[in-house]
């Protein structure tokens, strides 16, 4: 049996050039965990937690493909990790599997997407509030700045497709229209936002028990980050310094929130400290009282008649916006030259 020459040569460059292609072994765990729609989930189909430190062995390659696309989310940090992840290891080693999972995870988030410019947190689960959008734990805008990253073309999002560039520019914008719609108005005047909205309405709506209809500080930080990163229009100067006013307005002067363990459970408490500012998790969303949900779904406005279990189990209050208003906002209005 003779063989070709050009054959056989062709055949040996293809073996080189496949020895040549790196793997990264985070990426590749990745690849594995992806689901059929594109997205990845935090949870697997028997509710055990995605963790990338455990060695994958054939009874956890069985749970990861048996588990379905209802698990597909944005919920802590699920799907835009795992595409920032892939994009940094494609950087790296110029795998081309990297860089077609890290696309096939950029066009699950386009399709998820409203065309009210919101972003459910499940996708294609629609149970309870998966479908509300979200910005709870920062799920719409981790979806945001993957697709703004894709669109400029920045940190390591450089080589992803042209077209995929073209149709995550047009799903920023009408993100920031979003954005801008769901602001929360008291009297008239923007203040911050809430944790999820209606996706029909984009009226704000409620999630778990304990996570009643609100303002929510930690995400509207987020937020404000986000929006402080795109060209300056009115519409988003307005919005970015009614929101610093608000935070101003709604501290809490003179006190600490300490995070420790007590024969080994974790405590959280309020204390009196003459030196700290920090701002409650959520507050009244008509007249901003600090408020604070519990399991049986009810709302008390005194810290201290939360439920043990929930008082130390959720985090209910932080300096979120210190370095925002300190830092972040006037270095934002120097750039722009924005008057104080």
């Amino acid at each position: 049996m003779k063989l070709n020459i050009c054959t056989l040569i062709l055949g040996l460059v293809t073996l080189d050039l496949s020895a040549q292609v790196k793997k990264d072994t985070l990426a590749e765990k990745m690849l594995l965990y992806q689901l059929p729609v594109g997205g990845w989930g935090k949870q697997l189909e028997d509710k055990s937690v995605v963790n990338y430190n455990t060695p994958i062995d054939k009874s956890l390659l069985r749970k990861i493909k048996s588990t379905g696309d209802d698990h597909a989310t944005i919920d802590n940090n699920a799907t835009s990790r795992e595409i920032n992840a892939l994009m940094k290891a494609y950087s790296e080693t110029k795998n081309p599997d990297y860089l077609k999972a890290a696309e096939k995870g950029i066009r699950y988030l386009l399709t998820m997407q409203y065309e009210n410019g919101g972003f459910p947190q499940y996708y294609p689960n629609k149970g309870l509030y998966r479908k509300q959008i979200t910005f709870n734990d920062n799920a719409m805008i981790n979806a945001l700045t993957v697709l703004y990253n894709t669109a400029e073309g920045k940190n390591d999002f450089i080589a992803v497709d042209q077209k995929l560039k073209e149709q995550s520019e047009k799903a920023v914008k009408k993100g920031i229209e979003c954005i801008l719609k769901t602001q929360v108005l008291q009297n008239g005047k923007p203040t911050i936002w809430a944790d999820q909205y209606n996706e029909i309405t984009l009226q704000p709506d409620k999630a778990r028990a304990f996570e009643p209809i609100s303002v929510a500080t930690a995400e509207s930080v987020g937020i404000l980050r986000f929006l402080m990163l795109q060209p300056v229009t009115p519409e988003i100067e307005k919005s970015v310094r009614s929101a610093v006013k608000w935070f101003t307005e709604n501290d809490i002067e003179g006190y600490s929130y300490n995070v420790g363990k007590q024969n080994g459970k974790t405590v959280r408490v309020l204390a009196e400290d003459k030196n700290s500012v920090i701002w409650a998790r959520f507050y009244d969303i008509h007249d901003n009282r600090p408020l604070f949900g519990d399991r049986d779904g009810s709302v008390k406005y005194n810290y201290n008649e939360v439920s043990e279990e929930r008082r130390n189990g959720y985090s209910w209050f932080g300096d979120f916006a210190k370095k925002l208003i300190d830092k972040e906002y006037p270095k934002w209005l120097d750039k722009n030259k924005l008057s104080q």
